[in-house]
């Protein structure tokens, strides 16, 4: 049983396991704000037994919040070390405010460009490749083995940013993981390659590639450029390709 100001094994695994759900009711006003007070539910509630406290602090997490989801675990982790410092009186309460206005949103850019940008996008086309090569089992192989580094990364830095609070954002920026970013997405284009090379049919007419690619660069500057409904366009498209495969047939 825990006492007032500490958290325990039971409330930290509670905790860690609510941050899988940080999209919980994402939505315009607060974003992932709802998820992130799930998330801190179990250990305020031990933090700060009175009620009238607990409210208080409560508006601390009713403000907007929006990062990328693999770091909610070491955000949560931080913001929970900070709760315990601030509930015994040595940490101020506006804190936590300076950390949420800036942390957040930096480890959100950083986020999307690592995981969002690098490592899902080499998951997939690994996978892709392993597909397009035959090699199923391999391909299920690469996918549990990222599954279960990923689950690793999130329990760790879960861990990371509650024993070390403030400390664990220092840590974090000597990853250097802009950087490891860049080198990834340079895998990832080799990885394209490689794919266009496995998936390409031999017999194809260089005429019809060509319209092809034609068509593609057309829609992305109608998309972009023009603002054209692409939802229409793709309709279009489909309805062009299954003309001149009638006439083909026919």
């Amino acid at each position: 049983m825990s006492t007032p100001g500490s958290l325990d094994a039971k409330i930290l695994i509670r905790t860690f396991l609510r941050t899988y759900f940080v999209g919980a009711t994402f939505n315009t006003r607060g974003l992932q704000t709802v998820g992130l007070a799930l998330a801190m539910e179990p250990g305020l509630k031990v933090l700060y037994p009175d009620p009238g406290e607990r409210r208080r602090v409560w508006k601390r997490y009713l403000k907007i919040y929006n990062t990328h989801p693999f770091w909610t675990p070491f955000l949560v982790g931080v913001f929970l070390a900070l709760e315990s410092r601030i509930a015994r009186k040595q940490f101020p309460d506006t804190v936590l405010d300076q950390v949420k206005s800036t942390v957040v949103f930096t480890l959100s850019a950083v986020g999307d460009s690592f995981f969002g940008g690098g490592l899902t996008v080499l998951w997939a086309l690994g996978t892709a490749c392993l597909l397009a090569a035959g090699q199923s089992w391999a391909a299920f192989c690469l996918g549990f083995f990222l599954f279960a580094v990923l689950n690793a990364f999130k329990l760790g830095t879960f861990i990371l940013g509650y024993r070390h609070g403030l400390a664990a954002l220092t840590r974090i920026r000597t990853w250097d993981l802009v950087n490891w970013a860049r080198r990834i997405k340079v895998l990832n284009a080799a990885l394209l390659v490689m794919l266009w090379a496995l998936v390409w049919p031999k017999d194809m007419n260089p005429a019809v590639w060509t319209g092809g690619v034609a068509a593609v660069l057309g829609l992305a500057y109608a998309v972009g450029r023009l603002r054209l409904n692409r939802e229409l366009l793709v309709g279009l498209g489909i309805v062009a390709g299954l003309f001149f495969l009638w006439i083909r047939v026919s």
